[in-house]
């Protein structure tokens, strides 16, 4: 049970003379809401120098509880002349040693012989100061500092479907008010807000910052704070990084489950079995981070899977059972590296902004973390862009598996990725074949950008039609009867109504070619077109044997020294990995800490191929 210092009964309290009051009452403004009430009339209020630096130091570090302390005791000035307050600043400034100490209680221990000296009262919120100081025979004057679970200024301009409020000094107030897609701003008064309004408002945040459970000070910046305080992210500037004082409140308006947003089945399907790499990509305030807490709260309850989020601030609205981290120290690195001794089997990374972030989403989903992660996009193309320069091209793929973009609260698209290697769309010759990464469309299959390597640039190529040729299904059918004479699971697909690219297995192309091409043209002369073979697993060479092993913080591919100066393709169980060229001593080093030897080394402990191409 909580105890409280003893207070004298109301109607026999004495009249105080002299008053020392500590940090706590300054900074929620106890003193000067017990002086305005006349209760220090006449009195000489006493204010520790060690009192006075603390709050200095902590405006100087841009901490806004340092400027409402000092705003406070200016308020004190202010109404002094009024109430016949004498106001005076006393005692030493704190040694380093004092400093050292501070949170054993050597400051406090310092206020209270300050008022022990000056036989003064003691003003204060801290029970156990106050507790202490009566203890020691002073007169303590105790106000319980803060009502846990108490409404404060904010919870009487948010309404039910209010997003956002944006208070700034000196101009009206507004708040955000309706659903994603028909928001409106709204005027909350015709008078502009003052900074004494605005300085209340943020008093009371960081009393809430202090006893409120679920709030945290997220971001701490000179000019700036961001305060995670329950539900609502609330960011406060001032002067210099802004230019007036100002408090924006960002709130989730709605928490829904994955079944409100009405998925196919198939995206349903791809959700729970195969997709471990998601992106969630959509202009601000689109409702990306509601999606995401719907998509941990899927992953727990129907995929029975263990869900973390890594989060700055820490704003998505889920589970108990789901944990929510912050940048450990500042460094989302840190904060990666504990979730990977944690081991859970998915990651919702919510807000991914800086290019250390996209490397650690990367990091992470090929360690083996199913991860999701939000990231601000104008359209769903810019998601896979912005991972362009941060890991390599070939691996995207591997990274990010499919792209859920969201606008005004509902999925507008759907894109799956893959990794192939081709001749690219607009291209005709066959030796302009290379690996590209594909965007399709996940509903329709419809290929709808291409990703690839042009000269020294990453280019990102709209397939605005995949044509689609009229061809009777005779033709299709005379194509394959002859092709798979030389291979039964041979793919045949039409680039033109005279032009089709075949996929045979690799033993079978020198046999459909036949010696100087011959064979192959026999049959593009029987059928009327043009028939361009490719092997079925898609590479630029033949294979060839090599050797693999360790030495070091290296994986080494040995080859036989004919192979000297050649490009060698690098494939896992059929999929294009790297491209990369045989050195001078016949060999290739890929270092086990990059992303390509982190693949290779998983492949090895899983036992699938690799397969070397030249």
């Amino acid at each position: 049970m909580r105890r409280k210092a003893v207070q004298k009964p109301e109607g026999t309290k004495e009249k105080i003379l002299k008053a020392v009051p500590d940090t706590s009452t300054i900074i929620n403004g106890k003193l000067t809401e017990f002086a305005s009430k006349g209760d220090l009339d006449g009195a000489e209020v006493l204010i520790p120098q060690i009192v006075i630096d603390e709050l200095q130091a902590q405006a100087s570090k841009g901490r806004d509880i340092g400027f409402i302390g000092l705003a406070e005791i200016k308020k004190l000035h202010d109404m002094a002349a009024e109430h016949k307050i004498t106001v005076r600043f006393i005692g030493e400034r704190p040694s380093y040693e004092d400093i050292l100490l501070a949170k054993s209680g050597r400051i406090d221990a310092l206020i209270q012989d300050v008022a022990k000296k000056e036989k003064a009262t003691l003003i204060t919120s801290d029970l156990p100061q106050a507790l202490v100081a009566e203890a020691e025979g002073l007169q303590v004057k105790f106000f319980e500092r803060y009502t846990v679970g108490k409404k404060i200024k904010l919870h009487e301009l948010l309404t039910p479907d209010t997003m956002s409020l944006h208070l700034k000094e000196g101009a009206i107030p507004f708040a955000k008010r309706g659903k994603p897609g028909a928001m409106e701003l709204v005027a909350l008064s015709k008078t502009p807000l003052t900074g004494e309004e605005i300085d209340f408002i943020i008093k009371e945040i960081m009393e809430g910052l202090r006893y409120e459970e679920d709030t945290f000070l997220e971001i701490s910046e000179i000019g700036t704070s961001v305060i995670q305080y329950k539900e609502l992210r609330i960011a406060i500037a001032r002067p210099p990084f802004s230019d007036g004082l100002e408090v924006t409140v960002v709130r989730p308006i709605a928490k829904l489950s994955l079944a409100d947003y009405r998925l196919s089945a198939k995206l349903k399907d791809r959700l729970m079995k195969k997709a471990e790499g998601i992106l969630i990509a959509g202009p601000p305030g689109s409702g990306k981070s509601t999606f995401a807490a719907s998509i941990a709260e899927f992953f727990l309850n129907e995929k029975k899977a263990i869900v973390k989020t890594m989060e700055s601030p820490r704003g998505l609205q889920v589970p108990p059972e789901i944990t929510q981290y912050a940048p450990l120290n500042g460094s989302f690195v840190k904060t990666a590296d504990i979730l990977l001794l944690v081991r859970p089997d998915y990651t919702i990374f919510d807000e991914i902004r800086k290019p250390r972030d996209f490397e650690i989403f990367a990091d992470m989903r090929l360690a083996g973390v199913g991860m999701v992660g939000v990231v601000h996009a104008s359209n769903p193309i810019d998601a896979v862009q912005r991972f362009i320069g941060k890991i390599d091209l070939g691996m995207i793929p591997h990274v990010i598996d499919t792209i859920i973009f969201i606008r005004d609260g509902k999925i507008e698209k759907v894109y799956e990725l893959g990794l192939v290697v081709r001749t690219p769309f607009g291209m005709t010759e066959a030796d302009l074949a290379r690996p590209l990464v594909e965007a399709r469309d996940f509903e329709t299959h419809k290929l709808e950008y291409e990703i690839y390597t042009y000269g020294d640039e990453k280019v990102v190529i709209p397939i605005k039609e995949e044509k689609k040729y009229a061809r009777s299904k005779l033709a299709e059918e005379r194509v394959l009867q002859e092709i798979k004479k030389f291979d039964p699971h041979a793919d045949i697909e039409f680039l033109s109504d005279n032009k089709v690219v075949v996929r045979v297995k690799n033993e079978a192309i020198a046999r459909l070619i036949g010696k100087e091409g011959k064979t192959i043209s026999e049959i593009e002369k029987r059928l009327g077109v043009h028939i361009e073979v490719q092997p079925a697993v898609a590479t630029l060479g033949k294979e060839v044997r090599f050797e693999a092993s360790e030495t070091g913080a290296y994986l080494v591919f040995n080859f036989d020294k004919k192979m000297i100066g050649k490009n060698a393709n690098i494939y896992i169980d059929n999929e294009y990995l790297f491209t990369a060229t045989v050195g001078r001593t016949s060999q290739i080093r890929v270092n086990k800490d990059a992303d390509l030897g982190k693949a290779l080394l998983r492949a090895a402990t899983n036992k699938k191929d690799v397969k070397v191409f030249v």
